[in-house]
C-alpha cells in the first residue's frame, strides 16, 4: 500500500537536506507544522530542557502541511527524516499505512498514559501511534464583541442578528460595510459543520466508506448556498485569506474559524469571544466541526540506543509545565486531565467555550481514505458555489469519485 501514497518529486530534495541523525544519540530533531507563535513557545520549551541536559542538541524544523506529510513518509522509508513528527492526528493512517511511526505503548507506562484524556492518545489498529499535548484544532463561532453582545445558539438566531447587524451599519454598492458572517466556504473542511448539522457524517458505521450521496448532503449544500445568495449574510467570495481579512479589518462581526487563530485576533487588539457553532434548527442537531489532538510522533527508524532520550524529552514537552505555558499563550486545550480543573482554564471564557465546542464536535478519521474524501468533495462544493452544479448533482459526484479515488489507492 505505501507505494501508492503519491509524494511531489521536489520532495525527494529532503533526503539531501535531512541527514541521518541516528549516529548521534544526542540530536534530537522534530518537524512540525506549527506556526509563529506555537514555535516560539515551543523553542523556549527545548532552551529551558537543553539547559537541564548539557550536551543535548534539540532542532525544531517547520515544514508546510503537505511537505511534512509526504516528506516524512518518504524520508522515513528511506531511513532518513527527523526522529519525532508532530502535528495533527489526521496524517497518522498514512504513517501506519507505510510503517513509518513506531508504536508508543511499549515506551510509556501505562500509568503514565494514564494522566492523559482518552482523546490524547492516539490508538490505531491496536497499537498507540500519537501522544497529544492539545486538543481540537477545531472551528468555532468567533465574534468581534464590538459588534456581538450574546452570540447566537441556533441559525435562525444568527441568520437574524447578521441582518440586523448589516443593516445598522449600511450598505456600499449593495454590499454591507460590516458582513454578519464570513469564512472560508471554499475548502470542504469548513464546510463539515453544516453537513454534521444537517445529518450526516463522511464515513458508513465501518469507518471507511464513505457516505456523501444522500439527502444530509444536499440540504447542507443547499444551506450554505443561501446564506450568501438568499439571507446574503456572508461575502460573495471567500476564501481563508479575504474572511481572515475581512474579521481583522472589523468588516466581519463572526467568523467561523479555528482555535490555532485566536491568539492572533487578541494580538490584533479585537476583543473576542468564542462560542460554539450554532444548532440547526430544522434538524435540532448541532453544526459539528471536526476535532483532532495535536501530538508527537517517533521515527520507526530511531535505534535503541536514541530512544531513551527522546521518550525523556516527550515526557517534558508533554508536561504540565509544557501544557500550561501553551494554554497561557495560545488559549488551546491541553491534554493532561489533572489541568482541567485549573484557575487558569476555568476563568478563561474562550477556553471554557472552546471546550464546549470539542464536546459538540467529531473526531477527524485518521484512516488514508480521508485523503480521497477531501479531494472528492472538494470540487463539486465549489463548483455549488459557483453555480455549475446543483446540489443533488454535486451529492452524486462525489460519491462518484471518493470510489474511484478509493479503488486507485489499493490496487
Amino acid at each position: 500500500m505505501a507505494a501508492r501514497f503519491l509524494i511531489p518529486l521536489c520532495l525527494l530534495g529532503l533526503l539531501s537536506c535531512s541527514p541521518p541523525n541516528r549516529e548521534n544519540v544526542h540530536r534530537i530533531v522534530i518537524w512540525h507544522q506549527m506556526r509563529p507563535d506555537e514555535r516560539d513557545i515551543l523553542q523556549r520549551q527545548i532552551d529551558r530542557y537543553v539547559a537541564r541536559h548539557p550536551g543535548l542538541e534539540i532542532v525544531q524544523l517547520y515544514k508546510e502541511t503537505e511537505e511534512l506529510r509526504s516528506g516524512f513518509v518518504i524520508a522515513s522509508i528511506a531511513g532518513q527524516g527527523p526522529d519525532v513528527v508532530y502535528g495533527p492526528s489526521d496524517p497518522v493512517g498514512i504513517y501506519e499505512a507505510t510503517k513509518t511511526i513506531r508504536p508508543l505503548e511499549g515506551l510509556f507506562t501505562t500509568e503514565y498514559l494514564s494522566q492523559f484524556d482518552s482523546s490524547a492518545l492516539l490508538w490505531y489498529k491496536g497499537h498507540l501511534y500519537q501522544i497529544a499535548d492539545k486538543i481540537g484544532n477545531h472551528l468555532a463561532l468567533v465574534y468581534n464583541k464590538k459588534y456581538v453582545e450574546r452570540p447566537p445558539e441556533t441559525d435562525v438566531e444568527m441568520i437574524a442578528l447578521c441582518r440586523k447587524i448589516q443593516d445598522r451599519y449600511g450598505y456600499t454598492a449593495g454590499r454591507p460595510n460590516v458582513y454578519g458572517l464570513a469564512w472560508n466556504y471554499t475548502e470542504p473542511f469548513f464546510f463539515i459543520p453544516f453537513y454534521t448539522g444537517f445529518g450526516g457524517w463522511i464515513f458508513d458505521k465501518d469507518g471507511v466508506t464513505p457516505t456523501l450521496d444522500n439527502q444530509a448532503m444536499v440540504r447542507s449544500l443547499n444551506y450554505v448556498r443561501k446564506l450568501r445568495d438568499e439571507y446574503k449574510i456572508i461575502p460573495n467570495e471567500s476564501d481563508y485569506e479575504i474572511a481572515d481579512a475581512l474579521f481583522k479589518d472589523g468588516k466581519a462581526a463572526m467568523l467561523i474559524n479555528g482555535d490555532w487563530s485566536w491568539a492572533g485576533y487578541k494580538e490584533k487588539g479585537i476583543d473576542i469571544g468564542v462560542a460554539p457553532l450554532p444548532k440547526i434548527v430544522e434538524t435540532g442537531l448541532w453544526c459539528a466541526p471536526m476535532t483532532s489532538p495535536k501530538g508527537y510522533s517517533i521515527n520507526v527508524n530511531i535505534p535503541e540506543q536514541k530512544l531513551q532520550n527522546v521518550v525523556e524529552l516527550l515526557q517534558y514537552l508533554l508536561s504540565e509545565e509544557c501544557q500550561m505555558e501553551n494554554v497561557r499563550g495560545l488559549d488551546m486545550a491541553p491534554t493532561l486531565r489533572s489541568l482541567y480543573s485549573s484557575p487558569v482554564i476555568r476563568q478563561n471564557e474562550i477556553l471554557r467555550n472552546s471546550l464546549l465546542q470539542i464536546s459538540h464536535g467529531r473526531a477527524m478519521p485518521v484512516v488514508p481514505q480521508m485523503r480521497a474524501v477531501w479531494d472528492a468533495v472538494r470540487p463539486s462544493y465549489q463548483a455549488v458555489m459557483g453555480g455549475a452544479e446543483s446540489p443533488e448533482q454535486a451529492a452524486h459526484d462525489m460519491q462518484v469519485l471518493v470510489e474511484r479515488k478509493i479503488r486507485d489507492m489499493n490496487e
